[in-house]
């Protein structure tokens, strides 16, 4: 139900310090972007009118509003786009940590939209610049019509590698479209780095396996921006094991996972998968927090 008194007309205090917003599904990253920052979280009521529609209070909004919210569906954008007004007249920075819609970064056909060129523009309004994670084409920051900028989390999975005790892991691109990630996440431990090559051996029958190295008798952590349904992983993870890998892993920034992937992946003969907190997943094992934060700082 709507509030009225201070939810409509909200006080605002002027003290120059940055305050984090954010939507539903974004909340607990932007608390610790908030604990990074040293700075409070604003609390924001959310709820839905009878026919659907959503709606949202923000409470004690300051001069200075960092709006969190990853895109990962239709009512997590509304969300973004309802919290971008509410801060209206304020000076707000928009942090994106997954975008969706931005793999459509072309017109592969008359009548199609470019949804990530749409999508920027509708989030440019309100906010003076904008920051995302990994987004998945850097030229997609092109298409907002505010400074916008990309970091990075391939340390941050790095240093997650490291936690787990490997000796030695080769770290494996699904492909050389991933490699340049791949090669950031390798650097962090000076470890072995590759891309998977595809070899069609028939009309129907596909092998997998590292280009130039081998994967016998090694970890190997398969690293990618984006794990969607995640059918190429598995696939590649079979293949991996039958090449003679003692174990395989994957890691990821943006865990997806649609359409059971989780469990295809599992299935597979994956051992762990672990993405970070860009979308709030179980398996979420890194937090993309302290390189927001160093964003937001520059």
């Amino acid at each position: 139900m709507p509030c009225y008194g201070w939810c409509r007309f909200p006080q605002i205090k002027k003290r120059g310090i940055m305050k984090i917003i954010s939507t539903e599904p974004s909340q607990v990253l932007a608390s610790r972007v908030a604990d990074a920052l040293k700075t409070t979280i604003i609390d924001v009521k959310f709820s839905r009118f009878p026919d659907g529609e959503l709606y949202l209070c923000a409470n004690e909004l300051d001069e200075d509003m960092v709006i969190v919210g990853s895109v990962v569906d239709s009512d997590s954008l509304i969300q973004l786009v309802l919290l971008i007004d509410a801060c209206e007249g304020l000076t707000n920075q928009l942090v994106i940590p997954y975008m969706g819609y931005a793999r459509q970064d072309k017109r592969f056909k008359a009548g199609e939209p470019v949804s990530a060129r749409a999508i920027s523009r509708v989030l440019s309004r309100g906010v003076d610049r904008c920051i995302t994670v990994n987004i998945h084409d850097k030229k997609v920051l092109s298409y907002f019509d505010i400074p916008a900028s990309d970091v990075s989390l391939a340390r941050d999975i790095g240093t997650h590698i490291k936690s787990m005790g490997f000796i030695d892991p080769l770290i494996l691109a699904p492909d050389d479209g991933a490699d340049a990630f791949a090669k950031a996440v390798a650097a962090c431990g000076s470890w072995d780095h590759d891309h998977l090559d595809k070899t069609r051996i028939s009309g129907d029958e596909v092998r997998m396996a590292p280009r130039t190295l081998s994967a016998a008798d090694r970890s190997v952590v398969i690293v990618d921006d984006i794990i969607s349904t995640g059918g190429t992983i598995a696939t590649a993870a079979s293949m991996l094991r039958e090449q003679g890998a003692c174990d395989v892993f994957a890691a990821c920034v943006h865990g997806v996972l649609t359409g059971g992937a989780f469990a295809r992946l599992k299935a597979s003969g994956i051992h762990e998968v672990v993405c970070s907190d860009t979308i709030e997943r179980g398996c979420s094992g890194f937090s993309a927090a302290d390189r927001i934060a160093e964003a937001l700082l520059r």
